[in-house]
């Protein structure tokens, strides 16, 4: 078993980490919790009958554990994973991994100093929505794919620390390591122009709670990211072909399939282009299902497979968001 710890037992602590290392208890031992809150303390120690600590640096001394998950607050995760990789830990780091990319680097080189592993938490990328998606584009039923666009939606107050830029809040850090870097997944050349424009409409703090990234790609392709205030149904993608377009409402995938004359006539003003129509249902997590994720994080624990986010890809990531950030300050494009 990989003796772990856990940096953080609050509401994702204590749920999206905490039970799969719980199921996987041939895989895990939960050796420690550490959390500054004595009633998360209290309710880690009376579940998993272990150590419970208040400071970190006294928890990675004493119990010197192999595998140490973070999920703190945003702007404390980079330098509790570089404690923890110093302490001789391979590391797990939630989203956002860090608050800039030069944190991310900082991060990175500690890596490189010990050795360790360095695991970034992006589990969209393991998203059913994202999974059935790439089939449609890899079959070519929509063509060559020019602009995709992914969207989430909300009228919901927060009142948290995700409201404040000095816990490392705002929904760009919250939301953009799912909605940019997902439909990236799609796009097969690097990002070259980025935009952004982030706004704060209703919640308190000085946090951004409506965001939009617009990525160019060397190859052409359009990326738009966003986080919107609104109310009512909107489509949480659309994928833009030149053969037909993708739209997916809810939870159904809506394909239109355009089939185009081979030429048009001299006397024509507009081809008519015939449309066809399939459906398919997204079943599982949009948002990646940790019970299928932790298997794999043992197996690359254990040098079985490669971790699902190079790091590589992680600190381009940090960098675009980097990006957007700058554009929204200057109210212009930022070139990569």
């Amino acid at each position: 078993m990989i003796r772990t710890c856990i940096i953080g037992y609050g509401r994702n602590g204590s749920t999206m980490h905490a039970n799969p290392v719980e199921k996987y208890a041939s895989d895990f031992e939960l050796a420690a919790v550490c959390d500054i809150d004595p009633e998360a303390r209290a309710k880690a120690e009376a579940r998993f009958r272990c150590p419970v600590y208040e400071d970190y640096h006294k928890m990675l001394a004493e119990v010197k554990p192999e595998f140490t998950i973070i999920v703190t607050r945003s702007y404390q995760h980079a330098q509790m994973a570089i404690d923890s990789l110093m302490a001789g830990s391979d590391v797990l780091v939630t989203k956002p991994w860090a608050t800039e990319a030069r944190d991310a680097e900082r991060m990175i080189a500690a890596q490189q100093v010990t050795g360790k592993k360095l695991l970034p938490w992006l589990p969209a990328r393991w998203g059913s929505d994202l999974r059935q998606l790439r089939a449609i584009v890899e079959r070519g039923d929509i063509g060559r794919v020019f602009e995709i666009r992914r969207s989430t939606t909300t009228f919901g107050l927060r009142c948290d620390w995700q409201t404040e830029h000095k816990y490392g809040g705002g929904y760009l850090l919250n939301w953009g390591p799912h909605l940019v870097d997902q439909p990236l997944q799609l796009v097969k050349s690097p990002v070259t122009r980025v935009y952004g424009n982030l706004r704060q409409i209703i919640n308190p703090g000085d946090g951004e709670d409506n965001l939009r990234v617009i990525c160019h790609t060397e190859d052409g392709v359009t990326v738009v990211s966003e986080f919107l205030i609104a109310a009512g149904p909107y489509p949480a993608w659309v994928i833009q072909g030149d053969r037909g377009t993708i739209i997916v409402q809810g939870d159904t995938i809506h394909v239109y399939k355009a089939h185009l004359p081979e030429k048009v006539g001299e006397a024509e003003y507009r081809s008519n282009t015939a449309i066809t129509e399939y459906e398919e249902k997204i079943t599982g997590q949009i948002y990646g299902d940790e019970f299928e994720i932790y298997p794999h994080i043992a197996r690359a624990l254990r040098d079985e497979e490669p971790y699902f986010v190079p790091l590589e890809e992680a600190l381009r990531l940090s960098r675009l968001l980097d990006a957007a950030r700058l554009s929204s300050r200057l109210g212009q494009e930022v070139c990569l």
